[in-house]
């Protein structure tokens, strides 16, 4: 039987109105629906395995297709998400209907745009202590009022100690989330790249740079008030002598979408840039 999976913001009404209309009308064309929160949802069951769902419909902002990739990471499973008021980068421009979602699955016509991921390990006394990944970026900062030691080495070769606040390495995905909001640059997300930026870094240099993503980063960690977190969802300790090792991940997210938009229109609606005036395609 044909799945569908409505990933939920707990809080929002408005997820949970639209979710519910959502799920009748897929249960109508013999679609079987599960949720992460499936109180919120009629008819919804308990996600106990991701194999079989046909895509994951997100109600909510952001923050709530992160936690749908934490889901559907390591299968081809596409993330739609709705837009319902708050304008993001990874969401629909404007909110479909819920025959257009559910048509589009149904058929399949669905534009896709694979999304880099990026991996990590922590290595501690020689050997891999923890390991994880990130759609959006992977920052290493500090847990205290103490400032951080950090060396930075791109491909075995050196490039900075920093004393600072932190660094954020984030993908073309996140780099119009904390990277962006920390001075770092805007990456189309088709462009295969990865942003390298240090936060409040006491030094002549220390600028956002933009890095291939097949570059290995090493991020040696000389203070014990640090910690790593992807995401802002998964956080770990770390202590001085640690080693943070950034590679690109084999895996890729499925980011979705019902209408053909362009991320520039993203951009644009976003930050309500100023495009009067302008004339359209020639014809």
């Amino acid at each position: 039987m044909k799945s569908v999976l409505l990933v939920v913001h707990p809080t929002r009404p408005a997820a949970a109105k639209f979710g519910n209309l959502l799920a009748e009308k897929f249960t109508a064309e013999k679609y079987q629906v599960f949720s992460n929160f499936p109180d919120l949802i009629n008819s919804a069951k308990e996600l106990e395995t991701i194999d079989g769902i046909s895509a994951a419909i997100v109600l909510g902002g952001d923050g709530t297709i992160l936690r749908a990739a934490e889901l559907v990471r390591g299968h081809d499973i596409p993330i739609i998400g709705v837009n319902l008021g708050n304008v993001g980068f990874l969401a629909e421009i404007a909110q479909p209907s819920v025959d257009e979602i559910v048509n589009a699955v149904q058929k399949g016509e669905l534009h896709r745009e694979p999304r880099l991921v990026l991996k990590y390990e922590i290595i501690r006394a020689g050997k891999v202590f923890s390991q994880g990944w990130a759609l959006n970026e992977v920052a290493v900062e500090r847990s205290s009022t103490q400032m951080l030691e950090l060396f930075v080495q791109i491909d075995g070769r050196p490039l900075s100690k920093w004393g600072c606040d932190g660094v954020i390495c984030a993908t073309p995905t996140g780099s119009t989330a904390y990277a962006f909001s920390a001075g770092g640059p805007v990456l189309w997300p088709e462009v295969s790249a990865l942003v390298l930026l240090p936060l409040a870094a006491h030094a002549l240099f220390s600028r956002p740079m933009v890095v291939s993503p097949d570059c290995e980063i090493v991020i040696d960690v000389s203070s014990q008030n640090a910690q790593i977190s992807s995401d802002g969802l998964r956080q770990t300790d770390l202590i001085a002598g640690d080693r943070i090792v950034l590679t690109r991940d084999a895996s890729k997210i499925q980011l979705a979408y019902i209408a053909n938009g362009k991320f520039t229109d993203r951009l644009v609606a976003k930050f309500k840039l100023p495009i009067e005036g302008w004339r359209g395609e020639s014809s």
